[in-house]
């Protein structure tokens, strides 16, 4: 060894001994050894300080020696008093020596003495987390190791996972265990530090986990999250897997629903399953930035839209395991939001389903077979004698029956629209005779529906009366397309939107404006620039807004909004349609602040314009019957009941729909 290049490996073996780190740095040719050695010089001086703090009458001695390790002019003073050193350490050792951890550290990143393979290897991530850890700086670590795993400042990539595997797993599992070890020792900053930017590494690994399909884990970490980024997370998660298989659904609904509280009642901080899923619902209605362009039928936009908003409906539909805390509880709750949802999707879809198209509105029967398993298992357990309970159920029941009637009538159609598409003397009789078939079916199953007494379609058994002793306001929000008959949409602009407006407010007369205190806005929306955001909102009445609606019509906006639905605005463009993509009505206050849901309005719309549509559909039907020589016996029947005021029908029709 001693012959070896000029003998630096012998004086490296001497150099350990007596903490001459000049002699023994330059072999150290790994970050290892290196920190080795400064680290076992440093510990023997810091040894012999503590010694020398020991004996008695030494304190002279202890300052001038810790003056020049500090290299404070009293070092001058001791190279000067004592050239051969100070308790057995030559002065020029005493000089290489590292003041601290910190000082320590640096010396492997910049001394002239270390190895450039050591200055190198500083440089590594994992060299990096341990000189962190080494020196206790947490808050600079947790800085490192977001900058390695994140591709940008922009919190939203937080969402797309970025860098090495390895390194977001450590960073989460070392934000988690610090966590729990410091939890009584954070100082404020640090505390701020730890929960955002450690926030921010576990979102980041759950993210991970999500994109490597292992959607069983991610709850574990997700529950350690802040309230609304856990929240956030799983909304995210839920959307890009909404069009995945069953089982991948399943996985990320267990995650959510094992590791999450149900609802905020159990845990007040942390994310809970109904905000999840009152988030995804909320977002799912939301109009979609699309163009609209003329090639494509408006019935065929509504179909691939309507199905998008119907898949959310699977994320109520499971069954949470019994490993669940209140599992039967926590599953009548998802059956009856799937129910109240349920109900609300397929009002708009009924309003968007006007057309005569053979097509079947595929959103609404995804929704209809979607809850079908649900309520066969639930049905049992469902609180019925809770009045919204009851409710849901039996509005859900009706338009399932609605839904029915719609079918055959476009079952009969798509049949009349192929056998007219061939010549009379080329049908087969018993092509003619599936065509009267099925126009009688849709036309039985119609009549049934609209002659139901017992319980009328749409009209609740029991009225949720709403009372206050302040002025209470109704307001409608609805986001529309304008539709002309061929199908085309009319692109709005400033002038049609004015217009607009105006023909809303002349469908009901200027006296009905100033005592209902009617509001009218159109607006083009800011998402999609093919769509109106129309607000309405107007003071409630006695049978309109507060008490029983007798009439079940949905009062003075729902008689608005039909007005659009039908194509019968007044000094609007003659035949243009206002096609639903988003409904809702409100109770709300003088000062605009939303109180409650007040159904009644869109049930009552629904009933507006669903009706009247369903007795045309019989008429058109029925002169098809008269002509093949099958008339059908309730023609006439059907004409009376429309015309009873029994019935109370009449008032639900249009006056170009009675012509």
């Amino acid at each position: 060894i001693a012959e070896q290049d000029g003998g630096k490996y012998e004086s490296a073996v001497y150099g350990v001994q007596c903490g001459n780190l000049k002699r023994v740095l330059p072999v150290c040719i790994d970050w290892e050894s290196a920190c080795w050695a400064m680290a076992k010089s440093w510990l023997s001086v810091q040894v012999d300080i503590q010694v020398i703090r020991l004996r008695p009458g030494q304190m002279d001695e202890l300052k001038i020696f810790e003056d020049a390790m500090s290299g404070s002019p009293g070092e001058r003073e001791l190279t000067v008093k004592r050239s051969d050193g100070f308790a057995g350490w030559p002065i020029h050792v005493l000089n290489q020596q590292p003041r601290n951890l910190s000082s320590l550290l640096q010396k492997l990143h910049s001394s002239s003495t270390v190895h450039e393979s050591v200055i190198r290897a500083c440089k590594e991530q994992h060299r990096q987390i341990e000189m962190n850890l080494i020196s206790g700086d947490i808050p600079h670590l947790l800085d490192l190791i977001f900058t390695w795993i994140s591709p940008s400042e922009n919190e939203e990539s937080v969402l797309r996972p970025h860098g090495d595997p390895h390194m977001m797993r450590y960073g989460a599992h070392l934000v988690l265990v610090l966590r729990y070890l410091l939890v009584d020792q954070m100082q404020d900053t640090f505390r701020e530090k730890i929960m955002t930017l450690g926030d921010l590494i576990i979102q980041m690994y759950a993210m991970f986990l999500f994109t490597t399909q292992h959607e069983e884990l991610v709850g574990i970490y997700a529950s350690q999250l802040a309230r609304h980024r856990c929240v956030n997370l799983f909304v995210h998660m839920m959307e890009l897997r909404l069009n995945s298989s069953v089982h991948v659904r399943y996985k990320v609904f267990l995650s959510a629903i094992e590791y999450l509280p149900f609802s905020s009642e159990e845990d007040e901080i942390k994310g809970n399953f109904e905000e999840i899923i009152d988030s995804v619902l909320l977002r799912s209605r939301e109009i979609n930035i699309q163009k609209h362009d003329n090639s494509t039928h408006v019935s065929e936009q509504h179909q691939s839209q309507s199905l998008q908003k119907a898949m959310v409906i699977q994320w109520l539909c499971f069954t949470p395991p019994s490993t669940v805390r209140n599992a039967i509880s926590v599953a009548r709750k998802l059956t009856f939001r799937a129910l109240r949802h349920s109900n609300l999707l397929l009002r708009e879809f009924a309003l968007i389903s006007m057309r005569r198209v053979p097509e079947i509105p595929a959103g609404a029967h995804e929704v209809l077979s979607f809850l079908a398993e649900p309520l066969n298992q639930q049905i049992e357990t469902l609180p019925v004698e809770d009045d919204h309970v009851s409710e849901n159920l039996r509005e859900f029941q009706d338009w399932r029956e609605y839904y029915s009637c719609d079918a055959n009538y476009r079952n009969w159609l798509k049949t009349a629209v192929e056998n007219v598409e061939v010549p009379t003397q080329d049908l087969s009789t018993e092509e003619k005779q599936q065509e009267v078939t099925a126009a009688q079916e849709a036309f039985s199953s119609a009549l049934n529906l609209i002659q139901r007494q017992d319980h009328p379609w749409l009209v609740p058994s029991q009225d949720h009366l709403h009372e206050s002793a302040e002025p209470i306001y109704l307001e409608l929000h609805a986001i529309v397309v304008l539709c002309m008959p061929s199908g085309e949409v009319m692109l709005p602009d400033a002038t049609l939107r004015a217009t607009l407006a105006s023909a809303l407010y002349s469908s009901v007369s200027e006296e009905e404006v100033s005592s209902r205190e009617l509001m009218v806005n159109a607006s083009i929306s800011s998402r999609d620039e093919s769509c109106v955001e129309i607000a309405l909102r107007c003071l409630a009445v006695v049978g309109d807004g507060i008490g029983s609606n007798d009439l079940n019509d949905g009062g003075i906006l729902a008689s608005i909004m039909s007005a659009g639905i039908k194509g019968e605005l007044p000094h609007f463009h003659a035949g243009v349609t206002t096609e639903i993509c988003f409904l809702d009505a409100w109770y709300s206050c003088a000062d605009g602040s939303l109180e409650g849901q007040a159904t009644y309005v869109t049930r009552g719309l629904c009933r507006k314009c669903c009706i009247p549509e369903m007795v045309l559909r019989c008429m058109q039907v029925a002169i098809l019957l008269i002509k093949s020589g099958h008339p059908p016996n309730a023609h006439r029947e059907l004409i009376e009941l429309v015309g009873s005021s029994e019935t109370g029908l009449l008032h639900l029709f249009s006056q170009p729909q009675l012509q």
